[in-house]
């Protein structure tokens, strides 16, 4: 790779990174003000309840909110406190644990949504 392919690529990352960042924390301190959940909380539930079923395996989540499989441990413990969903064994599979979304943890996505999907459109569109 050439040096100034080399300092493309690396700009073209850090542009990415910013972006990123800046759309999360617009996300994050919002959706926390409004409506008491963060990011992941919201990705989490809007990956439930948009399952055909309902519910889906905990580890299925960890790719969703992009979290470690103890950090993604962590959010439905936190999740469940809330009364945002509960927690249900695997009826094929005693050893996995499926995450099911709660009326609650519904109501509280819905009511989010359109805070996330407008500060997605202002932020995203901007540079459009």
């Amino acid at each position: 790779m050439s040096d100034v392919a080399e300092q493309d690529l690396l700009q073209e990352w850090r542009e990415l990174s910013a972006r990123h960042a800046a759309v999360f924390g617009r996300l994050e301190c919002r959706l926390q003000e409004r409506h008491g959940l963060g990011v992941t909380e919201f990705e989490a539930l809007e990956r439930l309840v948009t399952c055909v079923v309902g519910k889906c395996r905990a580890a299925d989540l960890t790719e969703v909110v992009h979290l470690s499989q103890s950090a993604t441990s962590r959010l439905v413990a936190r999740l469940e406190r809330e009364g945002l969903v509960q927690r249900a064994l695997c009826e094929s599979d005693r050893r996995g644990i499926f995450v099911v979304v709660t009326d609650e943890g519904r109501r509280r996505y819905e009511e989010a949504k359109p805070t996330h999907r407008a500060t997605l459109e202002e932020t995203l569109t901007v540079e459009a």
